[in-house]
């Protein structure tokens, strides 16, 4: 009788550590699936943005530190291996998106010009579902990060080596409210 109850508790042991095991295997790769969605859109706008800036060179010679900018941006994007140097990259090309949109409204002829106004749009695009996923990406990280503090997953968390996941934040530069000042 007494091996039945033994054998009984062992098996609700090891019923247990699988769930929480599982359940922490899903969050994570919700989390490694929300971090593929953004990683999907920083690469479409990294790619685009060689073109915007070929466009901009047509007009523009003298703006050569914003287009520098951007263009170690792209490289620091192309170099990264993980998660956290990828959004680095994404903080500084977040920074200096703005002024190369500003350049528009510096050159006329850039602003008409129906390249520049295309990806411009494209970009803008991309902006509007980065902002959708990486808020996706956030609630994904959160929802882990609190299953791996939790009591009694910590203990399974800690001992299988998983690791608190950070925050997409946003660039410093995107916090700063835009000016609504039109330029007729």
């Amino acid at each position: 009788m007494e091996f039945i109850v033994l054998l009984v508790i062992v098996i609700m042991a090891v019923m247990f550590y699988i769930t929480i095991n599982n359940s922490l295997v899903a969050l994570k790769q919700q989390v490694a699936k929300a971090w593929a969605n953004i990683d999907v859109i920083l690469k479409q706008r990294f790619d685009e943005v060689p073109q915007l800036i070929e466009v901009i060179n047509q007009y523009v010679q003298h703006e050569k530190n914003i287009l520098t900018t951007i263009a170690e941006a792209r490289k620091q994007y192309g170099q990264a291996r993980n998660e956290d140097e990828k959004m680095a990259a994404n903080k500084t090309l977040s920074a200096a998106l703005p002024a190369i949109f500003a350049l528009g409204e510096n050159y006329p002829e850039l602003k008409s010009n129906h390249n520049f106004v295309q990806l411009q749009n494209r970009i803008s695009e991309l902006e509007e579902s980065l902002a959708h996923r990486r808020e996706h990406y956030n609630e994904a990280v959160t929802t882990y990060n609190t299953r791996i503090e939790q009591f009694p997953a910590s203990l399974i968390a800690r001992q299988l080596g998983y690791s608190e996941k950070h925050l997409f934040q946003i660039a410093e530069a995107e916090k700063v409210r835009p000016s609504l000042k039109i330029n007729v």
